[in-house]
C-alpha cells in the first residue's frame, strides 16, 4: 500500500483540485486485491479461534464516543456538526472505543467472554511533517469479559500465529506491563503532575527529560536510578529478575510482574516465545491501558506494525465494568513489510482473457461462466468481425493488458470441444501453446493459477 497504492499530493504535476487529502489512500486494482486477500486471510485466521466480525459505524456523536477516548485521541478527531440534530458527529478516531461503547449498551449480549474481530479505517489528524497517515487500515480483535493471564497469552499467542499464517518473514514481540512503572512512580514521592509529565517522557523514552522530570522534585538518588532503568529494561527472564529485585516485598510492584511472568510461561507451551522480548518500558499509552501491554516489530519497517494490550476500566466508563484485552494491526504498515520482505506473491486475482469471434459469443460465454463458477476470474471479449482473432494479435493483445493467461475457442476437433490456452508467462519468449478439452478447462486453470495458495 505504501510504496505501490498511495498516492502522493505533488502540486508540479496536477491542478490543486484534483489533489486528494494529504494522509489519504487511492489503492489501485493490483494492491486492493492484494489488501482484500490480506484481509480475508487476517480474519478467517481470526475466525478459527472463535472471533466474530463486526461492522463498526463510521462515524458517531463526540459527546459519547470521548467518553472512551484519550486526550490525545480527542485532540486528533475529525469533527463535523449533524445536519438533524446539530450535535457534534466524530468520524470514527479508535475503533476499540467504538466496541467498548457496544458492548457497554448491550449490544453485544450478555454470554461472555465475547471474542469479536473487526476490519476498518480510523480517522485522525497527524501533522504532516510527522508522516503519518490520517486514514489508517486497520484488522484487530477484542477479548471482553476475560481478565485471566490465559486471556492474556491467548491474544499474543493470536497475533504471533497471524504474523506467521501470513508469511512475515521475521519479527518480534515487545511484551512488557503499564502497571510496575505506574506502581514505581506512585512509590518514588512523585507529585500527581511530575507522575503524568514522567509517564508522557517515558512512552517517548525520552530519558534526558524523564532524567529532568525527577531530579526537579528532589527524589532519592536510587529512586532516580531505578525510574530511569526502567526503559531500557528489555531482555527475557532476566528482566523479571531484575523487576522483583527492584520491587522487594513491595505488593503492588510485585503484582504486575507476577501477571508478566505468567503470561511468558504460558506462552512457551505455545512455541513462540523466541520471539517474544519482554520490555518493562513498553508503555504504549498510560491513559488507555491499566495491565500487560505490547507492540510488534519488524526491521523491513521503522516503527511498529500493530500492537495492543489490556484496558479493564474502558468499558467501564461507558456504564458497565468489563474487563478486556485486544490488538490491532496496521495494514499499510503490514503491507509494506510483506512486500519488502517479498513475501506478497500473486494477489490470486490473475484474471484468463478469453477471446472469440462473434458468431462464437454464445458459447464462449457459457464458458466464461462455468470457470467463474470454479472460482477463474475471466475478462470475455467478443471480437465483432465474425472470423477468430489472429493468434499473433490474440497474444498482442493479451500481452498489452499484462494478461499472462489466454483463451482461444476452437470448437469441435475429432468429436472434442476444446480451447487453445496461451501462456504468457514471460514477454520475451514465445507463449507455450496446449489444446484443453472443456470439461477439463476449470480444474487445469484453477490448478496453474492457484496452485500455490
Amino acid at each position: 500500500m505504501a510504496s505501490v497504492g498511495r498516492l502522493s499530493n505533488i502540486v508540479s504535476m496536477k491542478p490543486l483540485r484534483s489533489l486528494i487529502p494529504i494522509g489519504t489512500a487511492t489503492l489501485l486494482p493490483d494492491t486492493a486485491q492484494h489488501v482484500r486477500k490480506l484481509e480475508d486471510q487476517l480474519l478467517a485466521y481470526l475466525a478459527r479461534w472463535g472471533y466474530q466480525e463486526i461492522i463498526l459505524p463510521t462515524f458517531e456523536y463526540f459527546d459519547i464516543l470521548s467518553v472512551g477516548l484519550s486526550q490525545d485521541i480527542l485532540d486528533k478527531c475529525y469533527k463535523f456538526a449533524d445536519r438533524t440534530s446539530g450535535r457534534m458527529l466524530v468520524l470514527r478516531p479508535d475503533a476499540t472505543a467504538q466496541i467498548a461503547r457496544m458492548v457497554a449498551m448491550g449490544l453485544g449480549g450478555e454470554s461472555l467472554p465475547l471474542r469479536l474481530s473487526y476490519r476498518t479505517t480510523v480517522f485522525r489528524y497527524e501533522l504532516e511533517h510527522r508522516g503519518r497517515d490520517r486514514e489508517v487500515f486497520q484488522v484487530g480483535i477484542e477479548l471482553l469479559g476475560n481478565d485471566t493471564y490465559r486471556g492474556d497469552s491467548e491474544i499474543v499467542t493470536m497475533l504471533a500465529g497471524l504474523l506467521e499464517a501470513i508469511g512475515l518473514s521475521e519479527w518480534k514481540i515487545s511484551l512488557g506491563h503499564v502497571g510496575f512503572f505506574k506502581a514505581l512512580l506512585s512509590r518514588s514521592g512523585l507529585s500527581s503532575a511530575g507522575r503524568k509529565q514522567a509517564e508522557m517522557a517515558a512512552s517517548h523514552k525520552d530519558l534526558p527529560k524523564l532524567e529532568r522530570i525527577l531530579s526537579s522534585e528532589r527524589l532519592p538518588r536510587k529512586v532516580i536510578r531505578n525510574i530511569l532503568q526502567v526503559p531500557e529494561r528489555c531482555g527475557q527472564q532476566d528482566v523479571l529478575e531484575w523487576g522483583k529485585g527492584i520491587a522487594g516485598k513491595d505488593p503492588q510492584l510485585l503484582k504486575p510482574l507476577h501477571r508478566l511472568e505468567q503470561v511468558f510461561q504460558q506462552l512457551e507451551h505455545t512455541g513462540i516465545q523466541q520471539h517474544i522480548l519482554l520490555d518493562l518500558g513498553e508503555f504504549r499509552g498510560f491513559d488507555y491501558y491499566d495491565g500487560v501491554v505490547f507492540d510488534v516489530f519488524t526491521s523491513s519497517v521503522g516503527c511498529e506494525i500493530g500492537g495492543g494490550g489490556r484496558y479493564n476500566h474502558l468499558v467501564g466508563r461507558f456504564g458497565r465494568d468489563l474487563s478486556a484485552i485486544g490488538f490491532g494491526l496496521d495494514l499499510d504498515r503490514l503491507f509494506s513489510a510483506l512486500e519488502r520482505s517479498g513475501q506478497l506473491g500473486s494477489n490470486g486475482f490473475s484474471p484468463v482473457l478469453l477471446l472469440a469471434s462473434g458468431k462464437q459469443a454464445n458459447k464462449t460465454f457459457a464458458i466464461a461462466q462455468s470457470l467463474r463458477v470454479a472460482g477463474v476470474s475471466v475478462i470475455e471479449e467478443t471480437m465483432n468481425s465474425p472470423q477468430k482473432p489472429s493468434l499473433t494479435w490474440a497474444v498482442s493483445e493479451a500481452r498489452r493488458r499484462g494478461i499472462s493467461r489466454l483463451l482461444l475457442y476452437e470448437g469441435k476437433k475429432d468429436s472434442l470441444e476444446s480451447v487453445l490456452l496461451f501462456e504468457c508467462l514471460e514477454p520475451s519468449r514465445k507463449p507455450k501453446q496446449s489444446r484443453v478439452a472443456i470439461q477439463e478447462l476449470p480444474q487445469q486453470l484453477r490448478a496453474k493459477i492457484y496452485g500455490d495458495f
